[in-house]
């Protein structure tokens, strides 16, 4: 079901919203169907501000990924090492998120699927591999 969200002063609160209540939610185009990230007031593919939150299915495959050894501050140093994902979502987005797997195990096309998690930082998105058929 599509949730109509108007221009606001952050256009990515809907998208926070949603990863608050574990969901993850994309913007929509009701102009040319395109699903983006990162959340804006108007579509990168044609320009249209008829955007619609939809919920997304949290599939996708790894795009890139790299592995952290090294903490980004002092709040990271018990977490490292950490692998960190490029996801192409099956909606057509990227999104970047952890890798609930170990580094050797991480391969480009790799069938992920999402969960969120906390961590130093935060609510993050954390991609769990999936099984391949």
């Amino acid at each position: 079901m599509a949730k109509e969200s108007p221009v606001a002063a952050d256009p990515a609160a809907p998208f926070w919203a949603a990863v608050a209540e574990e969901r993850l939610d994309l913007p929509v185009c009701e102009d040319c169907g395109t699903a983006h990230l990162y959340p804006r007031s108007r579509c990168p593919a044609c320009g249209g501000a008829r955007l619609a939150w939809r919920g997304a299915s949290g599939r996708g495959e790894i795009y890139s990924f790299s592995v952290v050894h090294r903490a980004p501050t002092p709040a990271f140093a018990a977490e490292v090492p950490y692998t960190v994902a490029i996801v192409r979502l099956a909606e057509g987005p990227h999104l970047m998120g952890r890798l609930n797997a170990a580094p050797e195990a991480a391969r480009i096309g790799q069938p992920v699927r999402i969960r969120f998690g906390e961590s130093a930082g935060g609510r993050i998105a954390i991609f769990e591999p999936e099984a391949q058929s």
